[in-house]
């Protein structure tokens, strides 16, 4: 049996709630605020941490960049945790991220086939390696041009650390506000790295009725 969910105040001080039940939270997370607390007491704050301060068997089924920005869910009792696990392993979750990348794509949509890894020489980096690496693969679409800079929709059809990051590195166009991939020039341009999960759907864990969450990106005015 489920054990009675925690009620969340509303609103829920530093947490931005999309959607609240007894199986599942929905939020937005903020760019700058890790998703799990990570090693070391200046990486405790995280969006777990604050939901757990509300409901201690609240847990993370998928995890965002700590620079990355958008729409994450986490299971509430067993049961959903799984459930909700086992739809990201499966590839069953639509996932859409937009981003401002540098430069101007030739064409308006591709797709980037680069197999990926850990480069433990330059941590926490993560490179394009055909021999040692992981498959990963991204779709990618144009959504609107700027002068020096483009909106794109990426859509990651594996979930490797970094991948959209590294893709589009590899692709030579860098988002925009990246410390780790950019060229100076495209890292200084933002405060921020401009990447979003703007739309999240699954299917709920209680009901099974597909939830689909879209929350807009807010650096898409950015020009050079």
């Amino acid at each position: 049996m489920k054990t009675p969910a925690a009620v969340f105040p509303s609103p829920c001080p530093g947490l931005d709630l999309l959607h609240v039940d007894a199986d599942c939270v929905v939020l937005v997370k903020p760019s700058g605020l890790h998703s799990v607390p990570g090693l070391g007491a200046d990486k405790q704050d995280s969006i777990l941490t604050r939901l757990q301060a509300h409901d201690p068997c609240i847990y993370a089924v998928h995890r965002l960049d700590r620079d990355t920005s958008g729409v994450m869910v986490f299971g509430r009792h067993k049961a959903a945790i799984s459930h909700l696990g086992k739809q990201f392993q499966a590839r069953t979750v639509d996932k859409r991220y937009v981003a401002l990348v540098g430069g101007a794509p030739g064409p308006d949509a591709g797709e980037i086939n680069l197999a990926m890894r850990y480069a433990p020489e330059i941590k926490p980096r993560q490179i394009v390696d055909d021999v040692n690496g992981k498959p990963a693969r991204t779709l990618w679409r144009v959504m609107a041009r700027r002068p020096g800079c483009t909106l794109v929709a990426l859509e990651p059809v594996t979930g490797r650390t970094h991948q959209l990051r590294v893709h589009m590195q590899a692709l030579g166009h860098a988002i925009v506000g990246d410390a780790l991939y950019a060229p100076p020039a495209l890292r200084e341009a933002s405060a921020r790295l401009c990447l979003h999960a703007a739309e999240l759907a699954f299917d709920h864990p209680g009901t099974g009725a597909r939830m689909r969450f879209q929350v807009p990106e807010e650096f898409s005015t950015i020009t050079f």
